[in-house]
């Protein structure tokens, strides 16, 4: 699957890196998991599925593209995402590999938008980064 540059800010991992606190901060603002490592954390540079071989020794873009999908690691990480941040990671990855990523990124617009002004909901602070109008979720 080739990645899109409208794509470029959904991890390998399934994250929508455009509504993480990271990324929204105006502070040391993360680039996203695919951007440039000098400004990120260091948590982030050693991510350990980033860093996965299926993503070093090939084309691969996606954790669906691996044979071991899903694996323990993104399982755990998945499991985490769903009880804190209401959002499943391999859920976004099969939405992903089934209907398509613009759909996808569609979908992900149309969720994380601030009903009150229009701006971004952060899913991990789960309220507007502009208005601070909390979540519905």
């Amino acid at each position: 699957m080739e990645i899109s540059e409208n794509a470029f800010l959904i991890a390998p991992c399934g994250i929508n890196c455009s509504v993480c606190m990271a990324y929204l901060r105006e502070k040391n603002k993360c680039p996203g998991c695919r951007g440039p490592d000098d400004k990120k954390s260091i948590s982030r540079i050693k991510c350990k599925i980033k860093r996965c071989g299926t993503f070093q020794d090939s084309e691969s873009h996606f954790c669906f593209e691996c044979d071991s999908f899903p694996c323990a690691r993104l399982k755990r990480l998945d499991k985490r995402y769903r009880d804190k941040y209401y959002t499943s990671l391999v859920g976004n990855l099969k939405t992903i590999q089934e209907s398509g990523i613009e759909l996808f990124l569609q979908n992900e617009k149309s969720k994380w938008i601030c009903s009150k002004c229009g701006g971004t909901i952060c899913m991990h602070e789960g309220y507007c980064y502009s208005c601070k109008e909390p979540y519905e979720k």
